[in-house]
C-alpha cells in the first residue's frame, strides 16, 4: 500500500532499520545523520539524508512516525567512569542533540519514541516510559538475529503505542559487551533490532494518519 502523502522521520539513524518496515510498506522514510553523504540520496522508499540535527527540520509533510537515536557516548551510565575526563563540554554536546530530539519529536505531532540506553537523561529529564531488551521483540519478522540483552530505554508521546513482546530466550546473553573497540563499535552497539522495528511498525503503523507537524 502507497502512502504519497505520509512520512516517516528517523533521526541519528545510520543503518535505516527503524523504517525499514515502514518503507517496505509504502511510506517515504527520511533517515538523518552525520555520517550520511551531504544531502539526500534515496534508496527503496528511504531518503538518507546526511545534516547536523542541530540545523534539520522535516519536510512539511503529513508525518505518520518519528523516531530518535541521539548519541550515547557521554551520557550512559555504563561509561560513567569516564565522566570527569570528558569533562562538562561532552556532556553539554549530548544533552543538546537529546533535547533536539524531544523539541522536534513534539514539533511532528506525531507518535514518536526517543531511545538512549540507560544514561543521566533521567536525572537531567525524566525516568524513561518503557525499557526493553531485543530479545524481547526477537519473535516478530525479522529479529532471528537479535537474541540478546541489552537494556533500552525509551521517551514516548504522540501517541505511541508499545508493542507486545514476543520474548524468545536471549541465547546470545550481552553480546554488545563484547564487541571489540574500534571505529564502528558504537554503530554497530546503536543499530536498531530489526524484531523490535518491525514490532514498533505493526503497533504504530495507523496511529499516525492524519497529523501533520506544526511551525
Amino acid at each position: 500500500m502507497k502512502h504519497p502523502e505520509m512520512i516517516v522521520i528517523s533521526c541519528f539513524d545510520l543503518t535505516g532499520n527503524m523504517v525499514k518496515p515502514w518503507a517496505d510498506a509504502g511510506f517515504t522514510c527520511y533517515c538523518v545523520d552525520l555520517q550520511h553523504p551531504k544531502g539526500e540520496t534515496l534508496r527503496d522508499n528511504i531518503i538518507y539524508v546526511g545534516a547536523d540535527m542541530l540545523e534539520w527540520l522535516p519536510p512539511f509533510r503529513l508525518i505518520a512516525f518519528a523516531a530518535f537515536f541521539p548519541p550515547c557516548t557521554d551520557v550512559a551510565v555504563s561509561g560513567a567512569r569516564w565522566f570527569k575526563d570528558k569533562g562538562l563540554a561532552a556532556l553539554y554536546r549530548s544533552i543538546r542533540l537529546f533535547y533536539a530530539s524531544i523539541r522536534i519529536a513534539e514539533w511532528t505531532n506525531a507518535p514518536y519514541l526517543i531511545e538512549n540506553p540507560v544514561s543521566v537523561i533521567s536525572t537531567y529529564w525524566r525516568k524513561p516510559d518503557f525499557t526493553f531488551d531485543p530479545c524481547d521483540y526477537a519473535g516478530y519478522p525479522g529479529g532471528e538475529n537479535d537474541l540478546y540483552t541489552k537494556k533500552t530505554c525509551l521517551w514516548v508521546g504522540g501517541g505511541f503505542k508499545m508493542p507486545t513482546p514476543k520474548r524468545l530466550t536471549p541465547v546470545l546473553g550481552s553480546k554488545m559487551h563484547l564487541i571489540p573497540p574500534s571505529e564502528e563499535r558504537a554503530n554497530l552497539r546503536s543499530a536498531t533490532p530489526m524484531g523490535f522495528a518491525q514490532a514498533v511498525y505493526e503497533a504504530n503503523a495507523t496511529a499516525g494518519t492524519g497529523r501533520i507537524h506544526h511551525v
